[in-house]
């Protein structure tokens, strides 16, 4: 990750100069930096360069730097085994994983309420909060494979996010939630609001989040 230990902040002293100890605890710093400046690939080089180069014996160490690359790679579509959560005693992610990857925004703000403790002490929660916005692009996603269609009903979104548990959410906000992930490139296509439909993408609908995060 030498791009984020050449980053602009002062040390201009060439990169081999320094111990592997001290790139790894840079790398930490300036990947949570950019996590908190929602820059995530950038964040997750950094902090994939300081997890892999961490000394095995420090699983302390290992499990910090996993605390925030786990909502990192999630951020960008990529889903930690449930192996590595119970290796490093991180099991909180198990059912954020789970939430994301199946597009169940009930059982996401179920989790985050449950472990907000260790979220908010982490400084993580609202990163979690997030992840909430790729969880609702993961469940739309699924209606679009199960309908097969490039014109879809609102309405089909809508009750989708009522069975959820957003109950209180109506077609005018169901209109709203998708202009929004439209807009910010999660779903490719348009909403047709004469016909109460959205028209997606023949070729990419739902872009991958490494394409536009």
């Amino acid at each position: 990750c030498r791009s984020c230990w050449d980053l602009s902040s002062g040390i201009n002293a060439e990169y081999g100069e320094y111990t592997i100890a001290d790139r790894v605890t840079y790398n930490y710093f300036v990947g949570v930096k950019f996590m908190f400046d929602n820059e995530f690939k950038a964040a997750e080089r950094c902090l994939t360069f300081a997890f892999e180069n961490c000394l095995q014996s420090s699983m302390s160490n290992k499990r910090k730097i996993l605390t925030y690359l786990i909502p990192v790679k999630i951020s960008l579509g990529f889903m930690p085994k449930v192996t590595v959560l119970k290796k490093y005693d991180l099991c909180e992610f198990e059912n954020v994983v789970t939430a994301v990857r199946n597009g169940n925004i009930k059982l996401l703000n179920q989790t985050i309420e449950e472990h907000a403790p260790f979220f908010i002490r982490a400084g993580i929660y609202l990163i979690l909060e997030k992840l909430k916005v790729i969880t609702l692009r993961n469940l739309f996603k699924k209606i679009y494979l199960i309908t097969s269609s490039f014109q879809m009903d609102v309405t089909n979104f809508k009750l989708a996010l009522n069975w959820q548990g957003l109950e209180d959410v109506d077609l005018d906000e169901t209109e709203c939630i998708l202009a929004n992930m439209i807009n910010d490139g999660f779903i490719k296509g348009y909403l047709s609001e004469a016909h109460k439909k959205m028209v997606v993408s023949k070729v990419t609908a739902f872009p991958a989040l490494t394409d536009f995060l």
